[in-house]
């Protein structure tokens, strides 16, 4: 497995997005401190076109975690990358983890 260093965990902002260039690759890593979880999806929207989704909204839709694209409004699964609007879209998702204060993300495993 190749972990890739990203940023220190205190760079994450809570229950909001920020965009990481991991292995020549734009990810969107979401921190939601209430549910202590960290998720990274890769940060291209493809119903907009265009490397946003680290700026969308966070939440959640029958309790499952969701990002919804700040251009059109759909909204991706974080822990698989499905549309909910329409399940033949999907995004990548990534494992990460925060190790020694550190947020690791595994780009070779993108679901």
């Amino acid at each position: 497995m190749a972990w890739f260093d990203v940023c220190s965990a205190d760079d994450l902002q809570p229950d909001s997005g920020v965009c990481a260039l991991v292995a020549g690759q734009q990810v969107a890593v979401f921190y939601m401190p209430k549910e202590n979880a960290v998720y990274a999806i890769g940060n291209y929207d493809p119903f907009g076109k265009a490397n946003v989704l680290s700026r969308g909204l966070i939440g959640d839709i029958g309790g499952r975690p969701v990002v919804a694209s700040p251009l059109y409004k759909q909204h991706f699964n974080l822990e698989t990358g499905s549309c909910l609007e329409d399940e033949t879209v999907s995004i990548p998702t990534y494992p990460v983890r925060i190790a020694d204060g550190r947020v690791h993300i595994n780009i070779g495993e993108g679901l």
